[in-house]
């Protein structure tokens, strides 16, 4: 089959995939196991490892790794406010308990540190893995905890090998998933295995960014925008309540 997808068209699928995604959680507020809901959310699972297979890609293409994650790190902190106050959970963290405390993209920040840090070859390998431990607590309470990190960051480690790459979203996620269904709740920890569904469309990209250079930045926008409108529906149509857990 041929490679049809550029990175533009992957990355609209994504933002096409999240918008659902929230838009469920605001008109069918907390773990509804209707069908239909659990549809529109396995949808939503698609959105997860295209973020973290272009993280990959960028820290790969970037011609400045510095300015990248400045740029990630000043996403993530607005995007905190935007996804707390999409979901209704408190500014502050930890008020509510330790998971879901923040958007992915802080997760995403750390990932780029993460892989600049262990492709320096002045930092032992003790060094490394002392680097790889703080970031996962540090990321933790985020949105895909840890999972946000240790995925990109193996998807770097194998670019060239996709089928090493879609082992990699296999396995990660089974671990997200396995602690949500210990932690949080079965179906919904279930539900998350969907993220092999992003495999073949990621399998699809011909490794061409696309003939649009914006759409780097319209994601940027894009993901706290849309958070500030999926919070005011939450508003308008409940209340102030919360949409998912903390």
């Amino acid at each position: 089959m041929k490679k049809t997808l550029n990175g533009n068209a992957i990355k609209l699928i994504a933002i096409v995939a999240m918008t659902v995604d929230h838009l469920t959680w605001v008109f069918f507020p907390g773990l509804q196991t209707a069908w239909y809901v659990l549809a529109l959310h396995i949808v939503g699972r698609l959105t997860a490892p295209i973020m973290w297979f272009f993280l990959a890609e960028g820290c790969a293409y970037t011609r400045d790794i510095k300015k990248y994650i400045g740029r990630l790190f000043a996403f993530a902190v607005i995007s905190h406010f935007a996804y707390n106050f999409a979901f209704g959970i408190p500014l502050l963290p930890f008020r509510t308990g330790v998971f879901n405390q923040t958007g992915v993209m802080w997760s995403l920040a750390w990932a780029a540190v993460l892989i600049a840090l262990c492709r320096r070859e002045d930092i032992p390998k003790w060094g490394k893995i002392l680097a790889i431990a703080a970031v996962c607590v540090i990321t933790f309470p985020s949105d895909w905890s840890s999972i946000a990190v240790m995925c990109p960051f193996f998807l770097y480690s194998h670019r060239g090998s996709f089928k090493r790459q879609a082992v990699d979203i296999i396995v990660w996620t089974f671990v997200y998933a396995l602690a949500y269904f210990l932690f949080l709740d079965r179906v919904y920890g279930v539900l998350q295995m969907f993220t092999f569904l992003s495999i073949p469309v990621l399998w699809l990209y011909n490794g061409e960014r696309g003939k649009w250079k914006g759409m780097k930045w319209f994601f940027y926008l894009y993901y706290p925008a849309h958070l500030v409108v999926v919070g005011l529906l939450r508003l308008a149509l409940h209340g102030d309540i919360p949409l998912i857990f903390g």
